[in-house]
């Protein structure tokens, strides 16, 4: 209690709070900064971007080996439908934001101007740069998470899993001790740069429209998860009764951004719904790490109105594997603020082509909207249980 009355007012606040804070700094100094400024802001964004990619392989590694690797230790009938169940609708929420997209961002984003604001505009240098190559690539930071996690599920617990464990606690410590603080620096300074170039307004007012879609978006995805889930009550058969059976849950999540927060909320709106206690024990928790509609909805949209923003070109083929390894690399990262966009940073530089300053972008519109993104992979998670609840006896929980 000592140390949280010691804490400074800015050390207390929230990070979506700091990083509209930091944009709104960043455009406003941007009309004032002198370009020894911008410069300077350049320099630190260099050194901080270098450093974030040297973690994006390490935060893959140390987020979904040790994952796959407690999932795995549970394996049984229950986990492999639920497992199913949440990657599903996850890639439901992925596919659906992607036609959704291709069909409206095209009239609601003017690429040319976009284009032409980039290509004109004069970019503060670095005064120096600090390359930090990372240990190794994003593919091969994924396969060797899978070979490691799948080899730890199905051996007894020995030191390797001890170690994976101890290694996500140093990834997460990492990300919310270093990259998390000095994140609202580096969206300052991306913010700022953009400003200084002229290329704000036509970003700034571009995403304000997505956010509209995106969130439009949220609320069919859970009414269409709980259409499905319906049929499979054992109470209530309307979906929008069983919907807003878990408000709380929605609304606590809305508040506490953090999916594994609100599981005590979510369990016991589960029950009121009618699943069976030890199937909502075992799904709930489950799902709060591996069920991820909400924030794969809102990084496709993010990233497919960037593209359309470019003039980068896109097709189907390339979002489809985008999709499928995004709902993938994401999990476990919904515990630690920021996590999953972090996991999914090496995704949007290896498969997409995105530059530091489009990562800059989608980080900030994904913070500013983590909250509902968080509440509707959580209320989701509702849906999930009722379906499980109805094909596998709680018996099978033991395999």
């Amino acid at each position: 209690m000592e140390n949280e009355e010691k804490r400074s007012w800015w050390g207390r606040m929230g990070l979506l709070p700091k990083i509209l804070i930091a944009i709104a700094l960043g455009i406003g100094a941007g009309y004032v900064c002198p370009m020894w400024g911008a410069r300077l802001m350049a320099t630190f964004n260099a050194v901080f971007s270098q450093f974030l990619g040297f973690c994006i392989p390490l935060i893959i590694l140390g987020f979904v080996a040790p994952a796959i690797a407690d999932i795995g230790a549970k394996a049984g009938k229950m986990l492999v439908i639920t497992a199913l169940l949440a990657y599903g609708f996850t890639l439901f929420a992925g596919f659906l934001s992607y036609f959704t997209g291709v069909l409206f961002f095209p009239e609601m984003i003017e690429p040319a101007g976009y284009v032409a604001a980039t290509s004109t505009a004069l970019h503060p240098q670095p005064y120096f740069a600090i390359p930090m190559p990372p240990l190794m690539g994003v593919m091969t930071a994924l396969v060797t998470a899978f070979v490691v996690g799948l080899g730890c599920a199905f051996l007894p617990k020995g030191v390797l899993k001890s170690g994976l464990d101890e290694f996500r606690m140093i990834v997460t410590m990492v990300i919310e001790k270093v990259i998390i603080p000095l994140l609202p620096i580096y969206i300052f300074g991306i913010f700022l740069n953009m400003t200084v170039t002229g290329e704000v307004g036509s970003i700034v007012g571009t995403f304000i429209k997505i956010i509209a879609v995106i969130f439009a978006l949220h609320v069919f995805v859970l009414v269409f998860q709980y259409c499905v889930a319906a049929p499979f009550s054992s109470g209530s058969r309307n979906p929008l009764k069983l919907l807003w059976t878990m408000m709380p849950a929605y609304f606590t999540a809305l508040g506490t951004q953090s999916s594994a927060a609100t599981i005590p909320v979510t369990l016991e709106r589960a029950v009121a719904m009618g699943v069976n206690k030890d199937v909502a024990g075992f799904t709930v928790p489950l799902c709060a790490t591996i069920h991820m509609s909400g924030s794969t909805l809102k990084l496709v949209a993010c990233a497919l109105a960037l593209m359309i923003a470019h003039g980068m070109p896109y097709d189907f083929g390339m979002f489809a594997g985008f999709i499928a390894m995004l709902g993938i690399t994401i999990i476990a990262a919904p515990g630690v603020p920021g996590g999953a966009v972090m996991a999914a940073l090496g995704l949007f530089t290896s498969m997409l082509g995105f530059t530091e300053a489009d990562c800059a972008l989608i980080i900030a519109l994904y913070i500013a909207m983590d909250s509902f993104g968080t509440a509707c992979n959580v209320t989701g998670d509702g849906a999930i249980a009722i379906i499980v609840g109805k094909l596998v006896k709680p018996d099978n929980l033991k395999g």
